[in-house]
């Protein structure tokens, strides 16, 4: 009997669903009450249309109705449909009103190692009250940061900068809102924030500044020492070799006096070279 309910409620899992999520319901979006897969696709949707004042985003607090896929059932909000009787999500939070049947993620590691097929892991899913939203990862290997307003991993703790509501902006680099969003973040030196594939693509392409606060976002020490090697290797115009620049240094934001070189002016105080001029240069007096 206990098997014939578990396969009633695992009936049609992973077989409904969006391109966001696998679910066996649709929700009822309150603010226009039209029927949408998720609430990723009624952003979508809504922010396509012709008139802006039209356009807006669904509050995932605010459902109360959610639609079965199995049986076209429309009924208040809850884990298990009250007239086919199957689990609408594996993954399932009343205060989000989230479902979701993939909770499992798969790991695909290189061709050149010897396993070959996907390793499947629990995704982790669990709602932050601080956050006021689910996130995945295991709640053990996360920790709300009260300052940033956002979950990070627990290796950030006391490890990391703190800038207040750093992930309740838009990534700086795609402008996708970063607090709810769907892809993996990184939280750079500087305490900012960006998705951690932007930041892949922002490194290859050889910018190594944080985009918002212009702070270096990697170690640059052995590029500082070739830059120390090249000014020592290029001999200056007789005019400009002994005219002094004020610089502001964008990684400690020190301002010092420098003499201008045309390679780079180094902070004094830090010694790295990621500075800008904020004073044209002159000659001693």
């Amino acid at each position: 009997m206990e098997g014939c309910c578990n396969e009633r409620l695992d009936f049609g899992k992973m077989g409904y669903g969006c391109k966001h999520y696998r679910r066996r319901c649709k929700i009822r979006a309150p603010c226009c009450n039209e029927v949408y897969d998720c609430r990723h696709c009624h952003n979508e949707a809504t922010s396509m249309l012709r008139k802006i004042f039209d356009r807006h985003e669904l509050v995932r607090q605010d459902v109360t109705q959610v639609i079965c896929s199995v049986c076209d059932t429309e009924q208040p909000v809850a884990r298990v449909c009250t007239n086919c009787g199957v689990n609408m999500g594996e993954y399932f939070c009343e205060v989000c009103k989230f479902y979701d049947d993939d909770t499992l993620l798969a790991i695909t590691f290189p061709k050149c190692l010897f396993w070959t097929r996907p390793l499947q892991i629990d995704k982790g899913q669990f709602h932050c009250d601080d956050c006021g939203i689910c996130r995945v990862g295991g709640r053990e290997n996360f920790f709300h940061c009260n300052k940033c307003d956002s979950c990070y991993s627990v290796s950030l703790r006391n490890n990391h900068s703190c800038v207040e509501d750093s992930m309740r902006h838009h990534c700086p680099i795609c402008y996708e809102f970063l607090f709810d969003s769907l892809k993996d973040t990184t939280v750079m030196k500087c305490g900012h924030t960006m998705h951690t594939e932007c930041y892949h693509e922002m490194i290859k392409r050889d910018k190594y500044c944080c985009p918002i606060c212009s702070r270096s976002t990697l170690d640059m020490t052995k590029a500082w020492k070739r830059m120390d090697e090249e000014i020592e290797e290029t001999i200056m115009p007789e005019d400009l070799r002994y005219k002094k620049v004020w610089i502001l240094c964008n990684d400690c934001n020190d301002t010092t006096e420098v003499y201008f070189h045309i390679i780079g002016q180094k902070c004094r105080h830090c010694q790295s070279y990621n500075t800008r001029m904020i004073a044209p240069p002159v000659l001693p007096q």
